[in-house]
């Protein structure tokens, strides 16, 4: 995120952005609070959690106290909707945003909120890809709305292993409601998409990696709501391959890492470039073909679809390593396919900058209401972000999503 300054109009549009979400607050001093929370996320220094950020609006040792004590109370105690802020600043940034270019995916991904000890709610030694290994941390679930040039998470969900819902004492200690009960990360992106559905968000495609994407059930409920997919799955996922018209080709299965090195092979992979990089294009080797997944974890077989198998063969491997399950039409293009799944990069920025620029993994309180609300007030402030950057954007050209916007329709 680039360095965030106002002009004059765009001071005029905080207040009033500030004024917008305070009426989904509610009380006066509701709106004073998240105004004042929200300028310390804003401001400068390296910590954005309760404390820092009372000491840096009021400077008077006297008065700092006092003012920790009212943002303590607004973010861990005082009793308001996250899903009604969290839906009206993502109506404002969106607004803002879809007059210049379409809504395309929606991604699904979990970052880690590295903890010390074992009081925050839902820590635990678990493994998180921010770390990219097994370590103390919490982690939250997120849905993320792309159109091609801005990424905007709308939603986090608070994962909670069993050694938290299980636990009352705990929970109890932590103000971990009593309607909530486990819910494995799949269940919690499912929520999350029904929550953005039933607010009108414009529908797009489903990115997510191989940890939800490995799963039909979670497949098969995408395309019961209606949504199309582009999923990671692991080199172990089987399929039966078909031919040119979706008829099975043969009696045996083969693994996804199977079909690409025994049947497709070398020749059969074409370089595609999906986009300029810092340092260059950025390009690999894929091929795709249509395949029927072999569905493991309870789906009926009749109720798999056929899909493409995208494979992708990295520069400097020996051989093809990632796997992409993609609903699509049998004449769309390998290049549109490899557009698609290439969309989920971004969302490691998103990631950085909420953290590096708005302090979302900063909070230090150890109960569930106040994560979920220190989580509300910096998507609030992302959205503003997001909104006065897309005032600048030029029109996009909505021709080169046409193929997308088919998809959706189907």
């Amino acid at each position: 995120m680039k360095e965030f300054i106002l002009d004059a109009e765009g001071q005029t549009r905080l207040v009033e952005y500030f004024e917008r979400i305070g009426e989904v607050l509610g009380r006066d001093e509701r709106k004073a609070s998240f105004a004042l929370y929200a300028m310390g996320l804003f401001g400068d220094g390296d910590r954005k959690s309760m404390e820092p950020i009372a000491a840096r609006v009021r400077p008077d040792l006297e008065q700092v106290d006092a003012q920790y004590q009212r943002v303590q109370h607004f973010v861990t105690d005082s009793n308001w909707s996250d899903h009604a802020v969290r839906a009206e600043s993502a109506r404002y940034a969106l607004a803002q945003v879809t007059e210049k270019e379409p809504v395309t995916h929606w991604i699904i991904d979990d970052t880690g909120f590295l903890k010390q000890g074992k009081h925050s709610v839902g820590v635990k030694r678990q493994y998180t890809g921010s770390a990219g290994k097994i370590t103390n941390c919490q982690i939250g679930v997120s849905l993320t709305i792309a159109t091609p040039r801005t990424h905007l998470p709308i939603d986090f969900e608070l994962y909670l292993p069993h050694d938290w819902t299980d636990d009352r004492v705990r929970r109890k200690e932590a103000r971990v409601p009593d309607d909530v009960q486990f819910q494995t990360k799949l269940e919690l992106a499912l929520k999350m998409i029904d929550r953005a559905r039933k607010d009108g968000v414009d529908p797009g495609m489903v990115l997510v990696d191989a940890a939800y994407g490995n799963s039909s059930r979670f497949r098969h409920a995408l395309r019961r709501k209606n949504l199309p997919y582009a999923v990671a799955v692991n080199a172990t996922t089987k399929v039966w391959p078909l031919d040119s018209h979706d008829q099975r080709r043969g009696a045996k299965t083969l693994t996804v890492a199977d079909y690409a090195n025994q049947i497709v092979q070398r020749k059969g992979f074409r370089k595609t470039t999906w986009r300029e990089g810092a340092n260059g294009e950025l390009s690999a080797l894929f091929a795709a073909r249509r395949v029927l997944p072999i569905a493991d974890d309870g789906v009926k077989r009749a109720e798999t679809e056929v899909v493409w198998l995208l494979m992708e063969w990295e520069n400097g491997e020996s051989k093809p390593s990632k796997y992409y399950f993609i609903t699509a039409p049998i004449l769309f293009a390998r290049k549109q396919l490899v557009r698609q799944v290439k969309q989920r990069w971004r969302t490691e920025r998103a990631y950085q900058d909420l953290k590096g620029q708005l302090g979302l993994d900063h909070f230090e309180g150890r109960r569930y209401p106040g994560w979920h609300h220190h989580l509300s007030v910096v998507l609030s402030c992302y959205a503003f972000v997001v909104a006065e950057q897309a005032r600048h954007f030029p029109p996009a050209d909505r021709t080169a999503y046409q193929d997308l916007a088919y998809l959706l329709s189907a």
